[in-house]
């Protein structure tokens, strides 16, 4: 009777670990890159709970591991991306780009978000040159904040004056981290912008010598006091993201990067990078050229 009695208790209680194990191993599963033991991301100075003004600077910090831009492939490297209101994403598989899903491919360790009102999820997945978690993958736990509403008229203040453009300092600078010049290119590559001398920040936030980037597919430069148009041909990343996987046509094609403040308006003066001249192929490398074999005058019988 007693040994009904433990069985009855043991049994589901060891199946119940043995379910806890399996969903675990299943959570560690992540992509080809490994992850040392004892590795660790997590936000530097927030916590579950905490209430956040709708424009904040967050920092993560990092254990174990070093930061890399993406596309370095240095051994126990990666960088931060920060998953805003939305499920972890797949740990086998690139992360998305989107605006829950934000990329810091420049190897940043902090970033100025804007929230809107009300309570928000965050969390941060570390990822390998590719965005694909690492394995075992290395993500914080998914906080809850609270973002409260400013009393102070923030839209009001933000206004340019009439016919007014922020400034840019004069050796302000963007350009392509990738592509280059004359590269081939995939359908969907990642184009990596940078910067010089100005900081990034998301549309909507007016912060002195901040902006957001904006890339133009074959199209010339837009009026430059004016709202930058939002089309195929003027991609907008008003999350403030440093680089963006993008589709092409097969072809060639012309790219432009134009920066530009809190309401999509070029900065006085300008910046915006030089055109660069990309070809896309399905493979992403220039066709191979068909060998010819040469035949001496001996091989026709002469």
């Amino acid at each position: 009777m007693m040994q009904r009695l433990l069985l009855s208790i043991l049994v589901p209680f060891i199946g119940g670990l043995m379910h806890c194990h399996a969903a675990q191993a299943q959570t560690q599963t992540g992509g080809p890159t490994p992850s040392p033991p004892g590795a660790a991301v997590y936000f530097i100075g927030l916590k579950d709970g905490d209430t956040l003004p709708t424009k904040t600077t967050l920092h993560f910090g990092l254990h174990g591991m070093g930061v890399a831009p993406a596309g370095s492939d240095r051994a126990n490297s990666g960088h931060h991306h920060l998953i805003v209101d939305s499920p972890t994403p797949a740990l086998n598989a690139e992360i998305p780009n989107d605006f829950q899903h934000l990329h810091f491919g420049a190897g940043q360790t902090e970033a100025e978000i804007s929230l809107t009102p009300g309570e928000h999820t965050l969390q941060l997945v570390f990822a390998d040159k590719n965005h694909v978690p690492h394995s075992p993958p290395v993500i914080s736990e998914r906080i809850k904040v609270k973002v409260a509403d400013q009393t102070a008229p923030a839209v009001a203040q933000a206004a340019p004056a009439a016919g007014g453009r922020r400034s840019a300092p004069k050796d302000a600078k963007v350009y392509f981290i990738y592509p280059r010049n004359g590269s081939y290119i995939s359908p969907n590559p990642v184009i990596r912008f940078g910067l010089l001398n100005m900081g990034v920040a998301p549309a909507g936030f007016d912060k002195p010598n901040t902006g957001h980037h904006h890339l133009l597919v074959d199209a010339e430069l837009p009026p430059l006091d004016q709202p930058i148009p939002n089309d195929f041909n003027h991609l907008h990343f008003g999350a403030g993201q440093t680089e963006a996987k993008i589709t092409l046509p097969i072809g060639q094609h012309k790219l432009r990067l134009l920066f530009a403040d809190f309401a999509h308006v070029p900065h006085d003066p300008p910046v915006f990078s030089e055109v660069i001249n990309v070809t896309v192929t399905e493979s992403g490398q220039p066709p191979r050229k068909r060998k010819y074999r040469h035949r001496s005058w001996r091989s026709y019988g002469y």
